[in-house]
């Protein structure tokens, strides 16, 4: 088998689209190459989710924190210690165990039945679990960012008639996210890492159909090598690191757009015609 005829083979594996039976023996680069890329599908599944769904959350709890009345502060607040206290690890095997609880028959609320078996189930599971851990650390981000806010500038909307939720969207949303883009770009970065910690949790991969740690594992139990695959997996996501770096650096010029640090200078001919 050619190396285009593997990709076309197991290119797409970890999604149910190609071969069914992995590789047993005569193991070659090419097919390491390509499983541990297919598998890669589902961390980017992971992360992708989790940071935009966690992006609002985070959003929601940020403003939450900064709330007056103790019954939205605190109920925040605590979200965040728990979240950002406990280890990704523990929370995987508590939400699973949990999730695991839950009748395998549905359950009934207000004469609907909801069925829970799909709960369990990695796809699921997993990407609830980082969906809630990005969200207290994006948080915590947004919220310190809130707080830096310069006075002046509010003082200025303040001035300009701009309050309540107006003065919120049009300066202290847009200066927030300003100020905290560059630690929320490192969020995003450690939360795709994260998501190779869906491989040691407790939701199993369906039908052999794991994340790019499941193959690397698979292949250095097969070769009793391990300096191949898992340098392959480090290699993807260097690559995917890059990428998330590029993406959050071009929307952090795009926040930043207006000041004058970015703003490219236009040259000008001044010939000094008389002296």
């Amino acid at each position: 088998m050619t190396c285009w005829e593997t990709i076309q083979a197991y290119g797409l594996r970890s999604i149910g689209i190609g071969e069914n039976l992995l590789p047993r023996s005569d193991f070659t680069l090419c097919q390491q190459f390509t499983l541990i890329g297919s598998g890669l599908i589902w961390n980017l599944y992971f992360g992708v989710l989790a940071l935009a769904a966690g992006f609002f959350l985070a959003n929601a709890l940020a403003l939450a924190r900064t709330a007056r009345s103790p019954l939205i502060r605190k109920p925040a607040d605590w979200f965040v210690f728990v979240f950002r206290g406990s280890p990704l690890f523990i929370q995987f095997f508590i939400a699973y165990e949990a999730l695991v609880m839950l009748p395998k028959g549905g359950i009934d609320i207000l004469g609907v039945h909801l069925n829970t078996a799909w709960t369990t189930r990695a796809w699921a599971g997993a990407l609830l679990v980082l969906f809630l851990n990005t969200a207290a650390y994006s948080a915590e981000i947004f919220s310190g960012a809130l707080k830096s806010i310069p006075k002046g500038d509010l003082e200025a909307a303040e001035a300009y008639g701009l309050t309540g939720w107006k003065k919120f969207i049009r300066i202290e949303w847009p200066t927030m996210l300003r100020l905290g883009w560059p630690a929320y770009t490192n969020e995003a970065i450690f939360l795709f890492h994260a998501t190779t910690l869906v491989f040691f949790s407790s939701f199993p991969a369906f039908q052999q159909k794991g994340d790019a740690l499941y193959y690397a594992n698979y292949f250095a139990d097969k070769t009793f090598n391990p300096f191949i695959p898992y340098p392959i997996v480090a290699f993807y996501f260097i690559l995917l690191t890059l990428i998330v770096t590029a993406i959050y650096g071009a929307v952090n010029r795009r926040l930043n757009r207006h000041l004058p640090s970015n703003q490219k200078s236009k040259i000008r001919l001044r010939p000094n015609l008389i002296r």
